[in-house]
């Protein structure tokens, strides 16, 4: 029996598709249409003469005959992805396209100017900025270079840590004019708080303080937080924020200079494969000093 030759473009649909779950998923990720994938699973379906998914209305379920495929699949997407790498190195100018992650607050408040500066002294770079408080796979080329607050598990990355990133109970200049300031840490407890609605962060920093709240403790509540910045600069209450950010805002002040905030690891990853291309190694020091500067006040 001969064997089918299958198109490449076949198989990354199908690894796509089987690690998301959903076509609709899937083309988020890949930047491809829902039809087109589904027309490669399809596809590969009839080359193979096996159905690798059940549709349903839940999504793609893989079927056995495509959960024994999707290992070999997967690191046909890897050897594809390190093809792609280790040729970035080979005879490049300071030109092209870079793909950079970094959190919503970052992405949205930090990076901008950074880019801006890099835009004027390499007008030949084109950015490619994806806001997400998710860890992309920088293995397969989701991104370039990642901005994280952890520091990166994967193998195969080269992580930089910038800098323990501070942060600080702030509010709004005129809501403070409104209802005082506070002197001491319990003073908190007697204003309008912003705090998160299902993470627990903040809860346990208070605890760490001594201090027992619940979500309730804050009349602002939200997950997301370019929200929950704006609602502290709209003068919703006391929040925290990166300290940075806070004294960059002149409408914002900054509170109780000795309370016992938690840091943020800041670290700038990528694969080790890209470090030989002089585009991506040049806005990786670029916003490597920029996010220091910013982090340290130096």
């Amino acid at each position: 029996m001969t064997t089918p030759e299958l198109d490449w473009n076949l198989i990354r649909s199908f690894v796509a598709v089987a690690e998301a779950g959903s076509l609709s998923a899937a083309a988020r990720r890949t930047r491809a249409s829902q039809p087109t994938l589904g027309r490669h699973v399809a596809e590969l379906e009839r080359a193979l003469g096996v159905v690798l998914f059940r549709r349903g209305r839940r999504g793609y379920e893989m079927t056995d005959a495509g959960r024994a495929l999707l290992d070999r699949g997967r690191s046909m997407v890897e050897d594809a992805a390190a093809f792609s790498r280790l040729a970035l190195g080979a005879g490049e100018k300071i030109a092209g396209t870079v793909r950079i992650t970094a959190s919503e607050i970052v992405a949205a408040y930090v990076l901008p100017p950074l880019l801006a500066e890099l835009a004027a002294a390499e007008p030949d770079i084109e950015v490619e900025l994806v806001a997400s408080n998710l860890v992309d796979n920088l293995l397969r080329r989701d991104a370039d270079i990642a901005i994280r607050m952890v520091r990166p598990s994967q193998p195969d990355l080269l992580a930089r840590k910038i800098a323990d990133l501070p942060l600080c109970a702030c509010a709004a200049r005129a809501y403070l004019d409104r209802r005082g300031r506070p002197v001491r840490p319990e003073d908190l407890l007697a204003h309008d708080l912003v705090g998160f609605d299902r993470g627990d962060d903040i809860i346990r920093g208070f605890m760490a303080m001594g201090v027992s709240v619940d979500r309730h403790a804050f009349r602002f509540r939200s997950d997301n937080q370019i929200v929950l910045w704006q609602a502290i600069r709209a003068g919703s209450g006391i929040g925290f924020a990166q300290k940075g950010l806070a004294e960059a805002d002149p409408d914002i002040e900054t509170l109780l200079p000795g309370l016992p905030v938690p840091t943020l690891p800041m670290w700038l990853a990528m694969h080790e494969d890209v470090r030989a291309s002089p585009r991506i190694r040049r806005v990786a020091d670029h916003l490597y000093d920029g996010l220091r500067r910013y982090a340290t006040g130096r």
